[in-house]
């Protein structure tokens, strides 16, 4: 039986056939190639002396349904930016998560710090595509992908400067992983085959990833204790997506995760 990844998975592959029927494979990568390249922002942000924040902007998602029934996304990024965040998780997927690839190019225009391209990438397309939306990193599932494709979408990546936030979830996934050569690594405290949640997957996989890899906890993160345990274990940075999105006041709500 196909779990919710098989078809997020499948619609993406589908939505990739559109796309090439709009703008051809070799035009998209054209016009990716014809941009400055990057210069591997979004990771750079992630290293910093404390643990740094990844925001995200969601409208809905497959286990919670709609999250943010006013889903002013533009105003949303505003005010991550402003409250200290130090990138920007968008939401592309349309038909589960509610995402629009809009979303992720205006956002980019509008903030000057790092965006992830949050979405289920299956083909490299996907990528090119990213860097034209203005991304400066995409994200990378090991679940989805086998290793040949994240080796060849981390060098793709890397032609045009953009990070690979490459998620894992145990510790096979995570060795893979750095086999590949990652140098973002997002363990997700979510099992996408069932979408149960243990946040501490993320301290039990941490002495897998070495110091010069930098480390991401996503999912199910909801309160200042729960930093402060990912931080004492020597996590790099964190994804907060469904906490932020449900708070009224989120610039008061990422003061109080981050113990300010």
């Amino acid at each position: 039986m196909s779990t919710i990844l098989d078809k997020l998975a499948d619609h993406a592959r589908e939505r990739v056939l559109a796309a090439k029927e709009r703008i051809s494979p070799d035009e998209m990568r054209s016009l990716a190639l014809s941009l400055p390249a990057g210069q591997f922002s979004f990771e750079t942000a992630l290293r910093k002396e404390d643990i740094a924040f990844i925001c995200e902007c969601k409208k809905a998602s497959p286990s919670k349904g709609i999250i943010a029934e006013e889903f002013d996304y533009l105003s949303i990024a505003e005010e991550y930016e402003k409250a200290g965040a130090d990138c920007i998780s968008v939401l592309t997927e349309p038909k589960w998560f509610m995402g629009s690839d809009e979303y992720l190019r205006r956002i980019a225009e509008t903030v000057s710090i790092p965006c992830l391209r949050k979405d289920f990438t299956v083909d490299e397309y996907m990528i090119y595509e990213a860097k034209v939306l203005g991304a400066s990193a995409v994200l990378l599932i090991y679940t989805i992908l086998p290793p040949r494709k994240i080796r060849e979408y981390i060098d793709i990546c890397g032609s045009l400067g953009l990070s690979a936030l490459v998620e894992a979830h145990d510790a096979d996934e995570v060795r893979t992983a750095l086999d590949c050569g990652a140098r973002v690594i997002g363990v997700n405290n979510r099992d996408l085959k069932d979408f149960t949640v243990d946040t501490d997957n993320s301290r039990r996989m941490r002495d897998l990833i070495p110091d010069s890899v930098t480390f991401v906890s996503e999912s199910g993160i909801r309160t200042a204790k729960d930093i402060q345990q990912l931080r004492d274990s020597g996590v790099d940075a964190v994804l907060i997506g469904e906490t932020l999105m449900r708070a009224a006041d989120k610039t008061e709500k990422l003061r109080e995760l981050k113990g300010i």
